[in-house]
C-alpha cells in the first residue's frame, strides 16, 4: 500500500480503539447506576445537588480525547497535502440560488 493509504488505516483503527474505549466506559457506567440506584435497594435516593468534580472531569476527558485524536488526524492531512503541477482534469464549481452546476474541462 501507499503510505497515505496506511496512515488513512492506522488512524482509522487509532480512533476505533478510542470508540471501543469510550463505549466500554459509558456502558460500565450505565449499567454500574442502573444496579446502585435500583428503587428496590434504595427506595428513596440520596439528593446531590453539586458534583462540581464530575462536571470538571466530563469536560476535560472529552478534550483530552479530541486532542489525542486532532493531532494525528493533522499530521496525516498536512502529510497528503501534495500540489499537482498538471492535473489531468478541473472541476469549475458554480453555486447558484436554485441549482449548481459543474462545467467539466479536460486536461491540454
Amino acid at each position: 500500500m501507499v503510505g497515505a493509504d496506511q496512515g488513512i488505516i492506522d488512524l482509522h483503527h487509532d480512533i476505533f480503539f478510542f470508540l471501543i474505549l469510550i463505549l466500554v466506559f459509558v456502558s460500565w457506567i450505565l449499567v454500574r447506576a442502573l444496579w446502585h440506584f435500583h428503587y428496590k435497594k434504595n427506595p428513596i435516593p440520596q439528593r446531590i445537588v453539586h458534583g462540581t468534580t464530575i462536571e470538571i472531569l466530563w469536560t476535560i476527558f472529552p478534550s483530552i480525547i479530541s486532542m489525542f485524536i486532532a493531532i494525528p488526524s493533522f499530521a496525516l492531512l498536512y502529510s497528503m497535502d501534495e500540489v499537482v503541477v498538471d492535473p489531468a482534469m478541473t472541476i469549475k464549481a458554480i453555486g447558484h440560488q436554485w441549482y449548481r452546476s459543474a462545467p467539466l474541462h479536460e486536461g491540454d
